[in-house]
């Protein structure tokens, strides 16, 4: 074992090392299980013909009255894999590749459970143990120590096989459902309980070698799931968290109890927009532009990215506007842009869209359809964007009746997603909401939303003549006459005139609040005075929470980010993408500007705009809709009281 940089590095002979035990254990042995229930039918017993049966005999000894019997059976994972495909008389490649995978899962699990015990007092006791000199006072040390060990080694094994399979993974899918024989006594009776699992599972789903390497890969995941949920509230792992693994030959990283998978990219069929086919919108596409760049700075190594602690990372926005604004179109834009970038530094790119089709009619499905969706986009392994598009649609929202049970479940998980206590913001991946009706999704989750892009579309006599020109195409003689095309979408001189537009707020309930303070206190330039500014917000709606005012800092902090990372830096990796994570962070606090007091109050009326703009749309409806029940019902008195009549 070496150690280079962060990682300890496990060498190839300590995991060689331990491939006949591993070899051993897939050839067979033999387990009665404690937890879970054998669903595959047990061979009959042979019984001799005409003796009678007995009662079984029930144990009186106590503690053996209440230990679950189960007969003990052979487990042959080789033999089982080797009969998926009965009519075959040779071992396909895909089953092969599924031996070699478990053999060196478990060989590399007993490898880093071996690494685990000589670190801590695990080794000792056991050697004391097997002496039979284990003193009383440490027994129970020795008991938490080998429950760690236990789940060290099925967190190893589940993350091994995820990796060494990930390349082999086709479109067919298994739910194997959860792990249930997760055993802690120790790191060998867990492997046992886990391969007797996975071979119960082979054999109710593994009919072809398809279904094969589904079931496997399946199985794996359920394993990182259960041991990681274990061992929130287990001892003794601190050295195993601390440290990180690295096997080289199979490019797998083992740190603590995150799940490990090959990075693996999407394929993106979609059409992509440049950012001058995105016409008006322009602090929209300002932003979504500096975010694609954003994203380039995460460091795989450090797995962070400097503008994450920096201050100014966007991890999840909200952009609203009227149907036809260009939302879809700023979307086309922005995963365009990042895949480009992603081609050029070779990095995996993930994009996700979270659609109605994730709805689904069985309680619970559609809760794991969103967190399988949040877990797709922020896998620290790849540079990934997720869009949530009509979330309105999507999320329902708490309290309202038409609001189904799927979609309180995807409310939820989004919630506890976005900013719930075990959120980690690593930098390396972006989530974006778009609605047509913001003032319909739950206020907490809207809130979530730490930037607001106003998909706004053309507002210009200019902005109208340039999405005609675009859209019309070259398939015409049609002159252009007195205009320069596309001049009104230079970014710069267009979001400097946005931003200066929220000097002052634009909706009215959000005006008298401005001019009431300003009356009473001046110019709002101090810190003093903008915090009474915000007391005055939040008196005007009370949904106005600290949440929003972090949410409003963040802006500020991405405006003091208010540079565009040169273009050379994406083009040539060389010059930013691939250099040190101190040495680009550097280079980032290198073009930071100031924070100033008209930032901070456009960035305030900027994010209160849009709150009160949502609170009045929601009002409004809430007010025609009573105003409509109410017509209806005076026109079912009247002719109530005409029939009557």
């Amino acid at each position: 074992m070496s150690l280079t940089s962060d990682q300890m590095e496990l060498r190839e002979t300590e995991i060689v090392a331990h491939y006949p035990a591993a070899l051993a254990l897939l050839q067979g042995f033999d387990h009665a299980p404690r937890i879970a229930a054998a669903t595959t039918p047990a061979p009959a017993e042979e019984r001799s013909a005409g003796i009678g049966t007995r009662r079984r005999f029930r144990s009186t000894t106590p503690g053996l009255v209440t230990e679950r019997a189960a007969r003990s059976e052979g487990v042959q994972l080789l033999a089982r894999i080797a009969e998926v495909d009965a009519e075959e008389a040779l071992t396909s490649p895909a089953q092969a590749t599924v031996m070699h995978a478990l053999r060196r899962s478990v060989a590399i699990s007993l490898a880093v459970a071996e690494a685990y015990a000589s670190q801590t007092a695990l080794a000792d006791l056991k050697r004391a143990n097997l002496a039979g000199s284990l003193a009383a006072g440490k027994k129970t040390e020795f008991t938490e120590l080998l429950a760690a060990e236990a789940l060290i080694t099925a967190q190893v094994f589940g993350c091994a096989i995820a990796q060494l399979m990930a390349a082999h993974q086709g479109e067919i899918t298994v739910e194997v459902g959860e792990v249930e024989e997760l055993l802690t006594e120790n790191g060998q009776l867990a492997l046992h309980g886990l391969l007797w699992e996975l071979d119960q599972d082979l054999a109710r789903h593994a009919n072809d070698d398809a279904h094969l390497i589904g079931t496997v890969t399946a199985f794996a995941e359920q394993v990182m799931e259960k041991t990681a949920l274990r061992a929130q509230t287990a001892p003794r792992l601190e050295p195993f968290r601390a440290a990180s693994w690295k096997v080289e030959a199979d490019d797998l990283v083992i740190r603590g109890f995150e799940p490990a998978s090959k990075a693996k990219a999407t394929t993106l069929t979609m059409t992509f927009k440049q950012p001058n086919e995105v016409v008006g919108n322009h602090i929209a596409k300002y932003q979504a532009m500096k975010l694609a760049k954003m994203l380039m700075a995460y460091d795989f190594d450090r797995r962070l990215n400097p503008f994450a602690e920096l201050g100014g990372f966007i991890f999840t926005f909200m952009g609203d506007g009227a149907p036809g604004t260009g939302k879809t179109t700023l979307i086309q834009m922005m995963a365009g842009m990042i895949h480009d970038y992603c081609q050029i530094a070779g990095y995996p790119f993930r994009y996700q869209n979270l659609s109605t089709d994730n709805i689904d009619s069985y309680q619970g499905k559609s809760g794991q359809n969103a967190k399988a969706f949040i877990n797709t986009v922020i896998d620290p392994t790849v540079i990934g964007f997720g869009t949530i598009d009509d979330i309105d649609q999507l999320a329902g929202k708490r309290g309202d009746r038409q609001s189904s049970a799927g979609q309180l479940e995807i409310t939820a998980v989004l919630m506890e997603s976005f900013a719930g206590a075990n959120t980690v913001v690593r930098g390396n991946c972006t989530f974006g909401m778009f609605s047509n009706y913001p003032e319909n999704v739950d206020d907490a989750l809207r809130q979530r939303a730490g930037a607001r892009f106003l998909v706004d579309g053309p507002q210009t006599r200019e902005d109208y003549i340039d999405i005609l020109y675009l859209l019309m195409g070259k398939n015409h003689d049609i002159p252009l006459g007195q205009h320069e095309i596309y001049a009104a979408q230079e970014i710069k001189k267009a979001v400097a005139a946005s931003f200066e537009s929220h000097a002052r707020p634009q909706e009215q309930g959000l005006i008298r609040v401005y001019e009431r303070v300003a009356q009473d206190l001046g110019a709002l330039d101090t810190i003093a005075k903008l915090g009474t500014y915000l007391k005055g917000i939040q008196e005007a709606d009370e949904r106005f929470t600290g949440r929003a005012i972090k949410n409003i800092t963040d802006a500020v902090k991405v405006r003091a980010m208010d540079f565009e990372l040169p273009d050379e830096w994406m083009e040539e990796p060389d010059l930013f993408l691939f250099k040190p994570y101190d040495e680009k962070k550097g280079m980032i606090e290198e073009l930071r500007h100031p924070i100033t007091v008209e930032m901070v109050i456009q960035e305030i009326n900027r994010y209160a705009d849009s709150e009160f703009r949502y609170a009045d749309k929601s009002d409004e409806v809430a007010i025609e809709d009573a105003v409509r029940d109410m017509g209806r019902m005076e026109e079912a008195k009247r002719r109530y009281l005409e029939g009557k009549g």
